[in-house]
């Protein structure tokens, strides 16, 4: 508690006294000094945020459409932020919309050495103040940016991600719009949650505590293209727990995480507290990754790229003040594995979704298909008629089920999967099999059978509207079941498709560690905040579940505290005697 002179304080009038306190703790607060709360809150209930339709003839859609119509009107510049104060460094580079690459989108500025180091030093001093800012308030700020992202900027924010990361309206407001807003306000009630967790017993004389301190030091946030909300939850999760951040966007994705930035600074997060830093990420890893008080790595991205970031961490380890904590989602190669007691007409509509929404771009997107053959013949046809009939193109129309790949080099990875199964010997292209970059990066949804489940296109992760199926007798499903652990690396989403209560069973147990995220009779993508915390083991990632407590526990670093009450009268025990 902040204390003033009595003597001063006797003779002063009321008003007088209740000023001085309201001055001393705003410099306390300036100060990096811990301010009085004088109130235990409860906070308001956190729902997931509802989803809009955006029929045609809505108003959602009309104010949607205006909102992409006006930010497709001019091209943007996004600067680096540092300490509040925007900064340009002539080192411009461009983000293109996928759908119309002669369309710049915007420009942006390019972070180098001086502006990195300026912006840790930056983050380093703004972090002693708000760390002492009371959990409360950092809570209100996050719930304002909630309701911000959900309200006033809702289809600002998704405009720019259906722009520039090729997302038709749905997906940007599955993303953009409702995850960005679940994450901020599910992570205030997982915080207070975590703040909760006190020592259940005290001893007589003792009072115990513990307290929930952020790590010493700055966080790096390296956020993907996909995900607009992934990009938010990088930077705020950590940032809530009183940490301050470095966050480097995604090159393909600059825009939307720039107008979320904008939004959390409007709902009040200080300058310094998250730093906006785009550029190379290869040279800005490095810089980070030598400095003393690098705290903590918030990483989603590729499997080969965090597994780099993690040597040059390890390699570094006597550098640090303390051992850095390393959060990461990475890769994935998800399947879908039907039993011969499916629904056919399940397994046709969600596997369609789970591989080629948002352009099989997703980190949990279906791309291998195991097929019981007594069931093949209808579910192929019902994946041919259905690959077939998707609509796609620019994302100004809402009819279009799909868009296009992020970028050149996406759609050049992508291609070549293509080529090769069209030419491999053990490799049949049903569907699709068609892409051109004439005027944006556009590869129709494409269907594989392979007769080898070890295939090039069944083991490594594609990251695009490709989907490989396995036939398999239906008497092997025994061995079919190891496969799906054995065939890839990674262990991220997966689904089982069964009417039969007792193989759901048996497929559930044998596939224990195959997926983080595992689905019966669903698609195995669309993990939703509060209801299905989302991330996967091996080589997908850390595990540390992004939209639970077990994420925010990461980023603090606990304190216990003992107070004795009754001053003891001697050192020797009574086994002493």
């Amino acid at each position: 508690m902040l204390r003033l002179a009595n003597h001063a304080n006797s003779r002063a009038p009321p008003i007088v006294v209740a000023s001085r306190m309201i001055h001393a703790t705003s410099r306390a607060a300036a100060a990096g000094i811990r301010v009085p709360q004088i109130g235990t809150f409860r906070l308001p209930d956190i729902k997931n945020e509802p989803t809009m339709d955006y029929a045609a003839g809505s108003s959602e859609r009309q104010q949607l459409m205006a909102a992409v119509k006006e930010m497709s009107s001019k091209k943007h510049h996004v600067p680096l932020v540092i300490n509040g104060k925007e900064v340009r460094t002539g080192k411009v580079l461009e983000q293109v919309n996928p759908g119309n690459k002669a369309q710049v989108l915007c420009t942006y500025e390019n972070a180098g050495p001086t502006e990195v180091a300026a912006a840790i030093e930056g983050a380093l001093a703004a972090k002693s103040k708000w760390e002492s800012l009371p959990i409360t308030d950092r809570q209100a700020i996050f719930l304002r940016a909630a309701d911000l992202v959900a309200t006033k900027h809702r289809y600002r924010l998704m405009a720019a991600s259906m722009l520039g990361q090729g997302k038709n309206i749905w997906q940007a407001e599955i993303d953009a719009a409702t995850e960005s807003a679940d994450f901020l306000r599910f992570n205030v009630k997982y915080s207070s949650e975590i703040y909760a967790q006190q020592p259940p017993c005290n001893a007589a004389g003792v009072w115990n505590r513990s307290e929930y301190r952020p790590l010493e030091g700055f966080v790096y946030a390296v956020s993907p293209f996909n995900f607009t909300a992934i990009g938010v939850n990088l930077a705020a999760a950590p940032a809530l727990m009183g940490n301050t951040v470095m966050w480097k966007p995604s090159n393909s994705a600059v825009l939307s995480n720039y107008v979320a930035y904008e939004i959390m600074r409007e709902a009040g997060v200080p300058d310094g507290v998250i730093q906006f830093v785009p550029g190379d990420a290869a040279s800005m890893t490095k810089q980070i990754f030598d400095h003393p008080e690098f705290a903590s790595l918030h990483f989603t991205g590729s499997t080969f790229v965090f597994k780099n970031m993690w040597k040059q961490i390890a390699s570094n380890i006597d550098k640090y003040r303390s051992y850095p904590r390393i959060v990461g989602e990475t890769g994935g190669k998800n399947y879908h594995l039907v039993h011969p007691s499916a629904d056919i007409a399940n397994v046709v509509n969600n596997t369609i979704r789970g591989a080629f929404e948002f352009q099989g771009q997703k980190c949990s997107a279906c791309s291998r298909l195991y097929v019981p053959k007594s069931k093949w013949a209808q579910i192929r046809d019902g994946l041919v008629a259905a690959a077939e009939s998707i609509k796609q193109g620019p994302v100004t129309d809402p009819a279009n089920f799909m868009g296009p790949v992020i970028n050149q080099a996406a759609y050049d990875k992508i291609t070549n999967y293509i080529e090769y199964a069209r030419n491999a010997s053990d490799c049949e292209i049903i569907a699709g099999g068609k892409y051109s970059d004439s005027e944006g990066f556009y590869i129709r949804p494409t269907i594989v059978v392979t007769t080898d489940p070890f295939t090039k296109t069944m083991r490594e992760e594609i990251f695009g509207p490709v989907l490989t199926v396995y036939v398999y007798e239906d008497a092997q499903i025994d061995s079919v079941v190891d496969l799906v652990g054995e065939t890839t690396p990674y262990g991220l989403t997966g689904a089982i498709f069964a009417e039969d209560r007792q193989a759901a069973v048996d497929l559930g147990a044998r596939l224990l560690h195959t997926a983080g995220n595992f689905y019966i009779n669903d698609k195995c993508t669309g993990a939703v905040v509060g209801q299905q915390p989302f991330g996967g083991a091996r080589a997908s990632g850390t595990n540390d579940k992004p939209g639970s407590a077990g994420l925010l526990q990461r980023f603090v670093s606990p304190r216990s505290i003992k107070e004795n009450m009754v001053p003891i009268s001697g050192f020797t025990y009574p086994s002493n005697q």
